[in-house]
C-alpha cells in the first residue's frame, strides 16, 4: 500500500460557520484548529496546507469559563524599556471580541508560515452577520459544546 500526498488541486476546500455563543473559548478554538488544519480529513499530511475555513460569529457572545475574566491579561512587549502593555480580557472582549478567538486559534496552530496560511482561512466576526454567504457555508456543531 503506498502512502498518498495530495496535491493542490487534489484539495478540496469547504466553508464552514461556527456559532460562538455560549462557548467554551478553549473547546472551541482547539476544535476550530484542528479543522483549519485538515485533521477532520482522510488525506491529511502535517506539512500541506489540507484545511478548511471557518467563520466564527457571535464572538463577542463567547464564553470564559472559571476566573479567567478576572485574572487573564493578554501582554505584549515592544522590546524598549517600559513597552509592556498589559490589557485584562474583559477590556479586550469589550473592544475588539474577534481578537480573543483569533489570538486562542493562533496559539493551537504551527508556528511556522504554514501555521500563517492556516490563520487566513480563519474569519471572525463579533455580531451574527458575515459577509461569506456566497461561499455556501455548512453550520457546524462542535462537540463538547
Amino acid at each position: 500500500m503506498k502512502t498518498i500526498t495530495p496535491s493542490p488541486g487534489d484539495i478540496k476546500r469547504a466553508w464552514y460557520v461556527v456559532d460562538a455563543e455560549g462557548l467554551p473559548l478553549g473547546r472551541m478554538s482547539s476544535q476550530i484548529a484542528a479543522i483549519l488544519r485538515g485533521k477532520n480529513k482522510p488525506y491529511y499530511v502535517p506539512n500541506i496546507d489540507t484545511g478548511d475555513y471557518v467563520v466564527v460569529i457571535n464572538a463577542d457572545k463567547v464564553k470564559v469559563t472559571g476566573n479567567k475574566m478576572l485574572s487573564k491579561i493578554y501582554e505584549e512587549y515592544s522590546g524598549y524599556p517600559g513597552g509592556l502593555k498589559q490589557i485584562p480580557i474583559a477590556t479586550v472582549l469589550a473592544k475588539h471580541p474577534e481578537r480573543i478567538v483569533q489570538h486562542a486559534v493562533k496559539g493551537m496552530l504551527p508556528k511556522n508560515t504554514l501555521g500563517k496560511d492556516m490563520l487566513k482561512k480563519l474569519k471572525v466576526y463579533a455580531g451574527p452577520e458575515h459577509p461569506h454567504t456566497a461561499q455556501n457555508p455548512e453550520t457546524l456543531t462542535l462537540k463538547y459544546s
